[in-house]
């Protein structure tokens, strides 16, 4: 019978140093204890904003030595756990011993280092869990009119879950777009733009008339990244309250609360084309009677744009080795489950400097990896 439960379940082995002998990401489960609570945090690991080298060694373990001793985690981070919880596994875990490839704690130990620290709000559970809101198995856009009183408390308070947001499927359809869709409708723009507009002064050698339509271009970039951040922080941060209307919280929600509802919908981290190009055409409008060479204003910005959203969908879900997106993948996971009125550059930091609303990121004793 015992032999017949240690087949069951898919614990590791531990060597007598207390490490494991397999490797984690292959295992079917990655239980770990905190406090008097079980998780299964198997599909969090490489979503986890402190990346997959935190985690190690874990598997299996109480881990609420390290949970606390870490720096404090956000009221967000916190809530999101809850989705990871699990009732007791079959094979406890040990109460004596914390394993793990920091922390080999004895019970006096243990006791010493989690009794004073229980205090930490930071490092607790929340215990509103607000999800009885709604219901999670209809589509989510018609019931965000109901809940304006609490629709702010609800909607920083991430979950790893899958969100229909409309009940017809031809409409859920369009809200959902793969990172790939974008520079496949978007290029051939950006090039018919430039093509009309600077294939017959190349052609021709006009050097200074080249010039100045990289100017422009140019321009049309710097453009897109003030545009980015502008339309981050006073519309898709827009301030909402109990008294804002229905109407206000639905359009909220639609273009960019979701993304902070679930924030690892990799369908939803791009913008579909068809809206993109309309607001292209209204913003396109007045700039053709502002400035000069619009069109390669416009491709500018429009590059801009792409380059925008292939860094977002990349800074959710890539591993990046190069300095710059590293830290920029740091910067943005803290705007999402820590400063969410900070940090509203995405592709630059530039206007946070501007606006003095950039996040400083701590300096950190290791390099973090996400997968």
């Amino acid at each position: 019978m015992a032999k017949q439960m240690e087949k069951s379940t898919n614990f590791p082995k531990y060597r007598a140093d207390g490490q494991s002998t397999f490797k984690e990401k292959n295992d079917e489960k990655f239980i770990v204890k905190y406090r008097k609570n079980y998780y299964d945090i198997k599909k969090f690991i490489v979503k986890h904003p402190g990346g997959v080298n935190t985690l190690k060694g874990l598997n299996n373990s109480d881990m609420t030595s390290r949970f606390i001793k870490a720096h404090p985690h956000s009221d967000a981070a916190m809530y999101l756990m809850k989705e990871y919880h699990i009732t007791k596994p079959i094979q406890l875990l040990t109460t004596t011993t914390c394993r793990s490839n920091d922390y080999n704690l004895k019970d006096a130990q243990y006791k010493k280092l989690i009794v004073p620290s229980m205090e930490d709000s930071n490092n607790n559970i929340i215990d509103e869990n607000v999800e009885h809101l709604v219901d999670w198995s209809r589509a989510m856009l018609p019931q965000i009119g109901k809940i304006c009183k609490q629709y702010e408390q609800w909607v920083h308070k991430p979950v790893d879950r899958s969100l229909r947001l409309f009940g017809p499927w031809y409409l859920e359809m369009c809200t959902k777009t793969a990172w790939w869709i974008v520079p496949i409708f978007w290029l051939p723009v950006i090039g018919a733009l430039i093509y009309s507009e600077m294939w017959g002064v190349l052609f021709a050698g006009n050097v200074v008339k080249t010039l100045s339509l990289l100017l422009y271009f140019l321009l049309g970039i710097t453009f897109w990244t003030f545009l980015e951040y502008v339309l981050h922080r006073y519309v898709f941060h827009m301030s909402i309250n109990k008294h804002s209307h229905p109407w206000i919280c639905s359009f909220h929600f639609m273009i960019h609360g979701l993304h902070h509802k679930v924030p690892f919908d990799s369908m939803r981290l791009v913008f579909p084309p068809v809206p993109g190009a309309i607001l292209a055409i209204i913003i396109y409008a007045p700039l053709s009677m502002i400035v000069p060479q619009p069109r390669v204003v416009l491709a500018g910005a429009l590059f801009g744009y792409l380059c925008y959203d292939m860094i977002h969908y990349y800074l959710h879900y890539g591993d990046p080795s190069n300095k710059l997106l590293y830290q920029m993948k740091r910067y943005h996971y803290q705007h999402h489950f820590a400063h969410q009125n900070l940090g509203f550059g995405i592709s630059t930091p530039l206007w946070d400097n501007v606006f003095n609303t950039r996040i400083h990121l701590r300096k950190l004793r290791f390099r973090l990896k996400w997968k």
